[in-house]
C-alpha cells in the first residue's frame, strides 16, 4: 500500500480549528477516525506537547498507521474501537476530559483502493464493505437477505436514491436466480434498471446504492448519532471538536448536535438566565466550510467534504 497517495482532506483548516486548544503541555487530542494516520501524523507534528488517542475499527488501518506513527509512539495510543465507543476508551485510559476531537467520516483511501474490500463501484470486487472485517454482515448478505421494503428504505434514506424501488425490484428478481457476490454484477444491474435521464446526472449511477449499502453494513449513521454527542460531552472547557463529513445525512446530524449545544435551553422571558440553561458550545464555523478549488483539483476525494467546528464554553450543570 503506497501511503504517499493518501492526502488528508482539509488538513490545514482542521489543524487551525483545533490549534488553540492543543498548545498546552499535556493536551490530549482524539482522532476518532485514524484511517491511514494522515491527520494523526499532522496533529503530532504540529502540537509537540500534545498526546494523541486514535481509534479505528479497521485492523489493517491500525497496523499501517502504527508503522507511520512509530516515531511518535511515546505520545500516541492507537485503539481498535468504533468511534461511538469513545467514552469507554477514555475511561479505560484514565482520561476523563480531552482538549481536542477530530472526526474524518470519509471512507479511507486504503479501503477504496483495495479491491478486495468491496467499497468501490469502479472495479469488480467481493461485495463486503465491512470496515471491521471481523464483525457484522457484509453488503452481499444485505442484498441477498433483506426484505424488498427494507432495501427500498435503505436506498432512499442512506443513498437518497430516487429510483430505489426500480433498483430493488431488479435486485430481488436477480437474487432469486443467483445470490449476489460481486460488485460488477450489481453495477451492471443498476445501469440497466435506471431510466436514461437518471443516468445522465451525478457521476456513476451506482454511487448512491453503494453509499447506502456501506452505511447500512457499518451502521454508520446510528454510530455517528451516538458518537458526536459523546465526544462533545468529553471535551474540557475550551476544548475543540472538528468534524469532516461527506454527505448531507452526516452533515445534517453534526449540524443538529452542534446547534443544540450552542442554543440556550431557558424558558422564554427569564430576566436572568441560570447557568444550567446557558449554551455549552460556541460554533467555530459559519455553516459548513468547503474545500478550496485548489484542494479539490489536487484530491478529488475532498470534493464533497463539509467541515464544522465547535468549542466547549462551559460545563454541564446538573
Amino acid at each position: 500500500m503506497n501511503q504517499v497517495r493518501h492526502v488528508p482532506v482539509m488538513l490545514q483548516r482542521c489543524l487551525d480549528l483545533l490549534a488553540p486548544a492543543l498548545a498546552e503541555p499535556g493536551a490530549v487530542v482524539v482522532d476518532c477516525t485514524l484511517g491511514l494516520g494522515g491527520h494523526s501524523e499532522a496533529l503530532l507534528t504540529a502540537f509537540p506537547a500534545a498526546r494523541l488517542i486514535a481509534l479505528d475499527r479497521d485492523q489493517e488501518a491500525l497496523r499501517l498507521s502504527a508503522e507511520r506513527l512509530a516515531p511518535y509512539a511515546d505520545r500516541a495510543t492507537l485503539v481498535h474501537a468504533v468511534y461511538d465507543e469513545l467514552p469507554e476508551v477514555l475511561d479505560r485510559l484514565g482520561t476523563p476530559r480531552v482538549q481536542g476531537v477530530l472526526f474524518d467520516l470519509g471512507v479511507s483511501s486504503m479501503q477504496l483502493d483495495e479491491a478486495e474490500r468491496g467499497f468501490a463501484y469502479a472495479q469488480d470486487s467481493p461485495l463486503d464493505m465491512r470496515m471491521d472485517q471481523t464483525a457484522g454482515v457484509s453488503a452481499a448478505e444485505v442484498l441477498n437477505t433483506y426484505p424488498p421494503g427494507e432495501l427500498v428504505r435503505i436506498l432512499r434514506a442512506y443513498g437518497e436514491e430516487k429510483q430505489a424501488r426500480r433498483i430493488v425490484s431488479a435486485i430481488v428478481r436477480e437474487r432469486e436466480k443467483e445470490p449476489f457476490t460481486r460488485s460488477a454484477r450489481l453495477v451492471e444491474l443498476i445501469r440497466d434498471a435506471l431510466p436514461q435521464a437518471a443516468k445522465r446526472t451525478g457521476g456513476n449511477p451506482a454511487k448512491r446504492t453503494f453509499q447506502a449499502l456501506r452505511i447500512e453494513v457499518n451502521g454508520e449513521l446510528a454510530v455517528l448519532e451516538r458518537a458526536i454527542p459523546a465526544a462533545v460531552a468529553r471535551l474540557a472547557v475550551g476544548g475543540r471538536i472538528a468534524v469532516l463529513s461527506y454527505h448531507s445525512l452526516e452533515d445534517r446530524l453534526v449540524k443538529q448536535v452542534f446547534a443544540a449545544g450552542a442554543t440556550g435551553t431557558a424558558p422564554p422571558g427569564l430576566p436572568v438566565v441560570p447557568e444550567q440553561y446557558q449554551p455549552r458550545l460556541e460554533l467555530l464555523t459559519r455553516g459548513a466550510e468547503l474545500p478550496t478549488e485548489e484542494e479539490v483539483a489536487e484530491n478529488r476525494r475532498a470534493a464533497p467534504a463539509r467541515l464544522r467546528g465547535a468549542r466547549r464554553i462551559r460545563e454541564d450543570v446538573r
